[in-house]
């Protein structure tokens, strides 16, 4: 084996923690135009809240432990935590749903246990499944996309759906749920969950207008871009293939395997690759460099495990969309994973 020496000088990466969370928001812009386009602006204000929120608690445990705020701040870690989280949840959530997700994600998930390289649960994540958990309603409280509302929702509106629960116009939450056809709107995968568990044929449940033409009106052109996003992300090598390939290429052969046996049952490929989160959990929410496994092999088993906890949760658990609480329980997993895939040390076995 040859083992090729080099000597200073040595050339910075430039990768800094800043240059990286800027890279990773920005590739998230597409998505985010995406989730705007189909529903709406609230998306937007959404985010500017957590921006906010995430600002005002990482500055506040920053001068209670004795910190500088500015230094620490500027690195963009709780920004990109706050971004995660209002892409995540509905677009016209209550203000304190935001505030309440932020809070918990910042001062419990991130700084208590000592700040960005310390945590080991995905602050953004963690604060989704808290507010998943204790507030169900309002956070599976989607719209339908724009083509199918019965009454568009501008700017002004959100803004005050999100801050007092209904528009100018009198409308709640509730009320703009409903479609054209007076139906209550939800996403495709929790419309698909509900209608296969009361006995309809996944080809029925898809026929619904909901679904188009594969996996979801608006949901597939939102998982396409923020695939787009992603792919950026390799390109530039901000993350690392192992996780995101290992992820898709799990989850897509479980739909696969799920499909040819049980096809009344079980959605097809794509239905699974462009619903729900998938994409923005592969590219965005697994490969976060602190809670995920740091070893290649342990990166393509992390990645391969959190996709199959997606299908089987999607498809036998109580909740409809599964990423975040795979991503959790694979957190958990990264000190076992990352103890037994460490890379043999150069030269460890060899003969003296």
């Amino acid at each position: 084996m040859k083992l090729n020496m080099m000597s200073s000088p040595y050339k910075h990466s430039q990768k800094s923690v800043t240059r990286i969370m800027l890279m990773v928001a920005i590739a998230a812009i597409p998505g985010i135009l995406a989730q705007c386009y189909f529903f709406g602006t609230g998306v937007l204000i959404q985010l500017v809240l957590a921006l906010v929120c995430v600002t005002i608690f990482e500055s506040a445990m920053l001068l209670i432990r004795g910190r500088k705020v500015w230094p620490t701040l500027q690195d963009g870690s709780a920004w990109l935590t706050g971004l995660l989280l209002a892409i995540s949840i509905p677009p016209l959530a209550p203000w304190w749903i935001v505030v309440i997700g932020c809070f918990f994600a910042i001062v419990f998930v991130k700084q208590l246990y000592g700040g960005l390289g310390f945590n080991l649960f995905n602050p953004a994540m963690a604060g989704y499944v808290l507010l998943l958990v204790s507030f169900p309603v309002q956070m599976t409280a989607w719209l339908p996309v724009s083509e199918l509302a019965s009454s568009p929702i501008g700017f002004v509106d959100g803004l005050s759906v999100i801050f007092t629960n209904y528009t100018q116009s009198g409308f709640s939450v509730e009320q703009l749920r409903t479609s054209v056809d007076g139906i209550t709107m939800a996403t495709p995968l929790d419309t698909l969950k509900t209608d296969v568990s009361h006995g309809m044929t996944v080809a029925e449940s898809m026929a619904k207008p909901i679904f188009g033409q594969s996996a979801g009106l608006g949901w597939q052109w939102v998982n396409a871009a923020y695939l787009l996003g992603g792919l950026v992300l390799l390109q530039q090598r901000v993350i690392n293939w192992h996780i995101p390939v290992a992820m898709i290429a799990s989850l897509g052969l479980c739909a696969s395997i799920g499909y040819i046996f049980d096809s009344g049952n079980q959605p097809g490929l794509a239905f699974h690759m462009l619903s729900g989160a998938t994409m923005l959990g592969a590219f965005f929410i697994a490969t976060d460099p602190v809670s995920a496994s740091t070893t290649n092999r342990g990166r393509l088993i992390y990645g391969a495990a959190i996709g199959l906890l997606v299908y089987l949760i999607r498809s036998f658990g109580g909740y409809p969309d599964a990423v975040a609480f795979a991503v959790l329980l694979m957190n958990m997993a990264v000190p076992l994973i990352d103890h037994y895939t460490q890379p043999r040390t150069y030269g460890h076995g060899a003969k003296s």
